[in-house]
């Protein structure tokens, strides 16, 4: 083959440190549209970026040559310094952990709506029995004292 094809569509998860309700519905749009400028500056395509008080979903596309931790690694960093500079709130923080799930092209529009419903379904349970739910979903075994 001449040349490379690929599909690496994410849904990509992370909450703030110890759950923290720090992202307000005043400013959260603007945390999201930034998070989507930092994907797009790796050469990304993000799809969706949605979320609540309390934790991010991500939905995109990203090159090879970008490894997946390291695109997590600065939507973190970046979006914090954001959260920091910005909004004002030098103690806002990520959790130094994220879930990250493959998405394939048939799967996006599905995953896409799940994180554009972010605020309704929040409604009625946790990020972390949401978190649990999707481990589960994708076969992912973890230990219960990871997810606090």
């Amino acid at each position: 083959m001449s040349s490379t094809f690929l599909s690496l569509h994410y849904h990509i998860v992370f909450g703030t440190k110890h759950r923290e309700k720090h992202i307000v519905s005043a400013w959260r749009p603007q945390l999201h549209a930034y998070v989507a400028g930092i994907l797009r500056n790796l050469d990304g395509n993000p799809f969706i970026v949605g979320g609540v008080e309390d934790h991010i979903h991500i939905l995109t596309e990203l090159r090879a040559v970008h490894p997946l931790s390291d695109v997590v690694r600065e939507v973190k960093r970046s979006s914090c310094r954001w959260v920091h500079d910005e909004v004002g709130l030098p103690c806002f923080a990520w959790q130094s952990g994220y879930a990250a799930f493959s998405v394939s092209p048939g799967s996006r529009d599905p995953v896409h709506r799940y994180i554009l419903n972010q605020e309704e379904h929040h409604r009625t349970r946790t990020f972390r029995e949401e978190l649990v739910e999707i481990l589960a979903k994708a076969g992912i075994d973890y230990d219960p004292r990871y997810l606090e």
